[in-house]
């Protein structure tokens, strides 16, 4: 399995935006979901629309089953609340237009990921892309590795470091520094 990466350029994830947008706004919410609250996918495609309603996004983890209260910061706020105007509390939020109420797959949500990736020039993006450059931007925005360790759940710091890609920063500042010979 190929490893994929944090979105590391802004401009880039403005891209996508923009690229999402303009082509499904299912899939932009997807990714604003995505990159905003840091959730894993397979947190995201149960959401319904009754659980972004609020001030927060309530869900119980799949992986780890621990309840989290995520805050909608105002960028998702917005454009959660154009997308949900008409909407029916019980509808799936990232809906399939396949059968009656359902989500999308996590085959469907890597798919739209990875084409998005491609159209902007990225070729390492999956799915998990949105949850590590939510953390890659909280890290280079506060350099605060243990707080962004409790937000991902994870149980080290060297993990997270690892996770979004810092470590693979520093080696490349490190070559880059090295006298050419």
């Amino acid at each position: 399995m190929k490893r994929v990466m944090p979105i590391r350029d802004k401009e880039k994830v403005r891209e996508i935006k923009a690229y999402l947008k303009k082509k499904n706004e299912r899939d932009y919410i997807l990714f604003m979901i995505g990159i905003n609250a840091g959730l894993r996918v397979s947190d995201i495609l149960p959401l319904r629309v009754r659980d972004v309603r609020g001030e927060y996004i309530e869900v119980i983890e799949q992986k780890t089953a621990k309840l989290r209260q995520i805050p909608i910061n105002s960028s998702l706020k917005s454009a959660l609340n154009v997308y949900v105007r008409g909407k029916k509390d019980n509808d799936y939020l990232i809906k399939s237009r396949e059968g009656m109420n359902q989500p999308i797959g996590r085959w469907t949500a890597w798919k739209i990921i990875k084409d998005a990736g491609v159209e902007v020039g990225l070729l390492n993006l999956g799915t998990h892309s949105m949850r590590k450059t939510f953390g890659y931007n909280y890290y280079r925005r506060t350099k605060d590795i243990q707080t962004l360790c409790k937000m991902l759940g994870h149980s080290d710091e060297e993990i997270t470091k690892r996770y979004i890609g810092i470590e693979d920063d520093f080696i490349r500042e490190q070559y880059l520094k090295h006298t050419n010979l």
